[in-house]
């Protein structure tokens, strides 16, 4: 594992607090997402470093998470990035899952939970081999900010939420495939929005 020194100097990173009801968690993050572009990475399978941004979505889902009385759930957070929500699932007393397929996302998240004494897991995943997350299904919550991003990103959630659990929050703020998601969500979501945050319960379940 990556010591702390390493990871601080090989990502250049820097701290950020961001301000959630009743509290506040200072975080290191990369100074810059666009310096940790790898080409070669970006080349084998168009890899790109979204998840080293502090994305309002993830703000605004930490915020929501914050509010809710999530204390001994069971919450998971799909493309986790700076794993605001995870954090923010963890002050509450959740016991939780972050998972990114970055490494480097996964190695800073950890730091970030130690430094922040919070207790969280922390996995690198793929949605595209979900083994992991299906095994521990069901989940009481699942999380995700700002996902949608690809158009290739719609038809593996579509297909891997269903496997997870029957409730969901997703931070969406608005790109240009969340559109397509949500229109072929519906048949098997009820589906409340406020502000940008999504709750996707599962038909024919109660809101929990």
């Amino acid at each position: 594992m990556t010591s702390p020194q390493e990871l601080l100097k090989r990502l250049d990173l820097v701290e950020a607090s961001v301000v959630l009801p009743g509290r506040t968690l200072t975080i290191l993050r990369p100074r810059s997402a666009e310096a940790l572009l790898d080409e070669d990475a970006f080349e084998h399978e168009e890899f790109l470093p979204y998840w080293a941004e502090l994305w309002g979505s993830g703000e605004e889902l930490s915020e929501e998470i914050a509010e809710r009385d999530v204390a001994g759930l069971r919450v998971l957070e799909l493309g986790c990035g700076l794993a605001l929500p995870s954090l923010a699932a963890a002050a509450g007393g959740a016991h939780v899952l972050a998972t990114d397929w970055a490494p480097d996302a996964i190695e800073l998240v950890r730091e970030n939970a130690r430094r922040t004494k919070l207790e969280l897991d922390a996995e690198v995943v793929r949605w595209s081999e979900p083994r992991l997350l299906i095994d521990r299904a069901p989940w009481d919550l699942v999380l995700a900010a700002d996902v949608l991003y690809e158009r290739r990103n719609v038809d593996e959630l579509l297909e891997l939420l269903p496997q997870l659990g029957d409730t969901v929050l997703l931070a969406e703020p608005g790109r240009p495939h969340a559109q397509t998601f949500f229109e072929r969500a519906a048949g098997a979501w009820r589906i409340e929005q406020t502000g940008t945050v999504y709750a996707l319960t599962a038909a024919g379940t109660t809101t929990r």
